[in-house]
């Protein structure tokens, strides 16, 4: 990639809050940068704009069919997000598109091992005493010893398993290619396979066609006993009956849902109050500092792509990294 010219001031096309607005405006190139949602659909691009930064937010409901004329002057785009399933198949056909990967894994790393510890601990099981006749002793299960395995071995999954290490859990995941021990891991070849010999099973992959509804009937057949589910990636990678059946049957001991779909679940959605399963808003990526991090992460792609340098987290052919 050539250095553009010192003089080259971009237009950059964004539709994430106005926080980001304000910090990119702020970066050392000064921008003219263009919040164009107020007005215009996400897709809408305004066609002057040299890069686009962008968030999953209002692509859902993208036409199937490019705009005209896309990808305009567009040079590069910019997901603020490590999942790209919500993007039109053309958004790929711009010159460049990098994603957010690994700005939020520190929160759903933190997320994932809290759920582990509310599980073992019971602390879904309201264990605070507000009476004498309520003074009864329970035991509690040790986080230490148990197996973490991971569906998807990404920035997210990596991070947790160094956390999860460090409690003195056992590690192990999925991978394309045969079954064995390597980096602390021990890896399967099949998600069924690992299913059976973990006791929390953490969902960390992205959505694909390969993905959808991959965790079903069969997959949770093979569970081992007891086993406990995080979903932290998309609600469409479960199937939700067979997921309810596991529960409701005994193989699974519960779940901890952080995505759904739709999203939010219509009023009356049996999840809501099912007694094993425990759900949050799609909230398990925010932190205090996550503003923080997505200026990080996309000044310093912005900075690299200045220079002339290779930009971090390029989806490549077929929309993999």
């Amino acid at each position: 990639m050539t250095s553009p010219a010192a003089s080259f001031r971009p237009v950059i096309a964004c539709n994430l809050d106005p926080e980001q607005v304000e910090r990119l405006r702020a970066h050392r190139s000064q921008p003219f940068v263009i919040p164009y949602t107020d007005t215009a659909p996400a897709w809408e691009v305004p066609e002057e704009a040299d890069f686009l930064f962008t968030f999953f937010k209002g692509w859902a409901n993208a036409p199937r069919q490019k705009p005209a004329g896309w990808p305009h002057r567009l040079k590069w785009v910019q997901i603020a997000s490590a999942g790209i399933d919500a993007f039109p198949d053309w958004i790929f056909e711009a010159p460049l598109v990098t994603t957010g990967r690994g700005i939020s894994a520190e929160a759903i790393a933190e997320y994932v091992i809290a759920a582990v510890f509310a599980h073992e601990k019971h602390l879904f099981d309201d264990l605070l005493v507000h009476s004498a006749d309520a003074w009864q002793k329970r035991t509690l299960n040790l986080v230490s010893g148990k197996t973490i395995g991971f569906y998807g071995f990404g920035a997210i999954a990596r991070r947790t398993s160094e956390k999860a290490r460090a409690l003195g859990m056992q590690v192990a995941a999925t991978r394309r290619g045969p079954a064995g021990e390597g980096d602390g891991v021990r890896w399967f070849s099949d998600l069924a396979s690992m299913a059976a010999e973990v006791d929390h099973l953490i969902l960390a992959v992205p959505l694909t066609a390969e993905t959808r509804r991959s965790v079903g009937a069969g997959v949770l057949a093979a569970a081992r006993p007891g086993l406990h589910l995080v979903n932290v990636c998309r609600g469409e990678v479960i199937d939700d009956d067979a997921l309810l059946a596991s529960l409701d049957n005994g193989q699974l001991s519960a779940a901890t849902l952080d995505v759904t779909a739709p999203e939010p679940l219509p009023a009356g959605h049996v999840f809501y109050t099912h007694p094993k399963i425990r759900l949050t808003p799609h909230i398990s990526w925010t932190s205090e500092d996550n503003a923080a991090r997505i200026a990080a992460k996309l000044h310093g792609n912005l900075d690299r792509f200045l220079a002339g340098d290779p930009l971090e987290d390029t989806v490549v052919a077929g929309r993999g990294y």
